[in-house]
């Protein structure tokens, strides 16, 4: 299977640096050229399917990005960004965000994930389009906070690594696995 991993194009929350989660944020202007600019550069990759998470900004970013390519797309609530409850709409600077990224620490907060719980929503999915899609070539748009868990898996990071959250991908970046 090869996979392609994909972040969403930017938002104006991204730009004024807050956190998401599963609050629902449209794509900007910025973000929908990103978007054009991944699908042109996905063009030579014979895609099978996309994955998408379901939240409106990576959805748009996978229906740009496949633009009139006869290509499924697939909405999964595996990929869905993770749930930072009372942080989202919040800046990094407004609460401790190592410590909701740390690992070993796993704190639970109300309405959130925690970082494991997240670690195992993500591994759950991977396992399940590893075996529904061996043969495929797939490419999944999903969020920043879904990429951690997902490059941590797939590159091997280790897990003794506490404080995860410099993992993440940026807007529209491409990261590329076979599997």
């Amino acid at each position: 299977m090869k996979l392609l991993l994909t972040r969403h194009g930017q938002t104006d929350w991204n730009v004024a640096g807050k956190i998401q989660g599963t609050t629902d944020i449209e794509l900007n202007e910025t973000g929908i050229e990103q978007a054009k600019s991944t699908g042109e550069k996905l063009l030579d990759y014979n895609i099978d399917i996309i994955i998408a998470s379901p939240l409106k900004r990576a959805k748009k970013t996978a229906e740009i990005i496949r633009g009139n390519r006869n290509i499924e797309i697939l909405l999964d609530d595996g990929l869905k960004e993770r749930a930072f409850g009372e942080f989202e709409g919040k800046t990094r600077e407004e609460f401790d965000f190592d410590e909701i990224w740390n690992y070993k620490l796993n704190k639970k907060y109300k309405n959130a994930e925690s970082t494991r719980e997240l670690f195992e929503r993500v591994q759950g999915f991977l396992n399940k389009i590893q075996k529904e899609y061996k043969d495929k070539t797939v490419l999944l748009v999903t969020h920043g906070g879904v990429t951690v868990p997902i490059r941590a898996m797939l590159e091997e990071i280790p897990e003794g690594m506490e404080v995860l959250k410099g993992l993440g991908i940026d807007n529209c970046e491409v990261k590329e696995y076979d599997l």
